[in-house]
């Protein structure tokens, strides 16, 4: 972790450390083991006829999109919340599967030095960036079509988020053995390509104005593989961009997220964003520019929005809406929120309660929603939680106990994932 990144999240004035090598240690090396017999699985080793695209070219269909019962074979029709199995999901179930494999490998070097692990993860980078028969091209132009509607939307570079943990793997093994110099140089050069098209491309500024979590999720996207390449202007970008859209945009003054409390999940949404912003401002915060102690004139930040959850995560049954329609009792898990904020905020409540949660799930809804698994990558040994500077904030009285909606509204949502 580079010294400015670990400026921004801990402080000088240190309470007692978290301990993360020794409570990820087993976990981690029991998935890594069984990683190493794991081979490359790319966009290459499964299509759909539907794609619009070439071989190289990552397609996903649009989740909640359905047969129309009266017209079978015309365009299909949108169901918030509930997935069609038919979809074609393949090139998203193995760009997951390398965000599994690669950040455990490479969390496995962390805590062992043991190049084995660093050399497997050198033979998937390569396959995914760098290899001419197996390499994903550098964009998403047919992410998330809708058959029928779309060959492809801006709302499908959320499928990406999973590159977010492995362009930190990448950061992290940098010095380890596994890729040469020129090999490294391609790889990130292929993240370099990735970032220019989703900044520039009509699909990418779709996704960048996108009010939800999407919008989150392409800041979020945007810090990483700016940091990976050197990207000073995007990052700088993606800062005034959480400062002046992302929190005043997207959060009520109580700090919930009323865009997903609306949605048929509003749980899972409402924690999935937070996720994302929580990541955002752990990769764009500098000492200069701290987003975790960002907020609006009323209020508005990740202390305040960190704080409005926190009793639902503890108590799941405290939740004021109402339940996901979907894999309800899957969450929560081990938020990186949680994680995040604790250090930053130096409150050992929400670190403990992030100790307790699940960190692995082998639920796909679950795995396709969670996409930062390993701590260790992020956070150094011996990382300290700041001192408490003030009491953790309490939800507002009356907000949100007794809700608008108990259901919320799905108008306006068909652009929402």
């Amino acid at each position: 972790m580079t010294g400015v990144l670990l400026a921004a999240l801990i402080g000088a004035e240190a309470a007692p450390p978290i301990d993360l090598r020794a409570l990820e240690r087993g976990r981690v090396l029991a998935a890594a083991q069984a990683y190493l017999e794991e081979p490359p699985v790319t966009v290459t080793a499964s299509s759909s006829p539907r794609s619009s695209g070439g071989r190289h070219d990552f397609f996903s269909e649009g989740d909640y999109w359905w047969p129309n019962p009266s017209d079978p074979g015309g365009p299909y029709i949108r169901r918030d919340g509930r997935s069609n199995p038919e979809n074609f999901v393949g090139h998203r179930q193995a760009l997951m599967r390398l965000s599994r494999i690669v950040p455990a490998l490479a969390a496995a070097w962390v805590l062992t030095g043991e190049a084995g692990y660093s050399r497997h993860v050198a033979g998937h980078l390569r396959a995914w960036f760098l290899d001419e028969g197996t390499r994903m091209a550098p964009h998403l132009r047919y992410a998330q079509a809708i058959h029928g509607v779309s060959k492809g939307r801006g709302i499908g570079i959320i499928d990406t988020i999973h590159l977010v943990e492995v362009a930190r793997a990448l950061e992290v093994l940098e010095p380890a053995p596994g890729l040469s110099k020129a090999e490294r140089d391609g790889v990130v050069r292929w993240f370099g390509e990735y970032l220019r098209w989703m900044t520039t491309d009509p699909n990418g500024i779709e996704e960048r104005e996108a009010r939800n979590n999407h919008g989150t999720c392409w800041v979020m996207q945007v810090a990483a593989f700016a940091r990976l390449t050197g990207n000073e202007d995007l990052l700088a970008f993606g800062r005034d961009r959480f400062k002046t859209v992302l929190v005043p945009g997207q959060m009520a003054e109580d700090g919930s997220f009323p865009l997903e409390t609306a949605r048929t999940k509003p749980y899972s949404y409402s924690l999935f964003n937070l996720d994302a912003m929580a990541t955002a401002a752990f990769l764009l915060s500098t000492p200069d520019d701290d987003l975790w102690r960002f907020e609006t004139k009323n209020g508005r930040g990740l202390r305040r929005a960190v704080a409005w959850i926190f009793p639902f995560i503890r108590d799941r049954k405290a939740w004021p809406f109402a339940p996901d329609v979907t894999y309800d009792d899957q969450w929560p898990m081990r938020h990186p929120s949680l994680l995040f904020a604790g250090l930053a905020f130096g409150d050992r409540g929400y670190l403990d309660l992030w100790k307790t949660l699940p960190a692995d799930s082998t639920v796909d809804e679950v795995v396709r929603n969670f996409f930062v698994r390993q701590p260790v990558l992020w956070v150094p040994a011996g990382a300290r939680a700041r001192r408490p500077t003030s009491n953790r904030l309490r939800a507002r009285p009356g907000a949100p106990s007794r809700p608008r909606s108990r259901r919320g509204s799905t108008a306006g949502s068909a652009r929402r994932r």
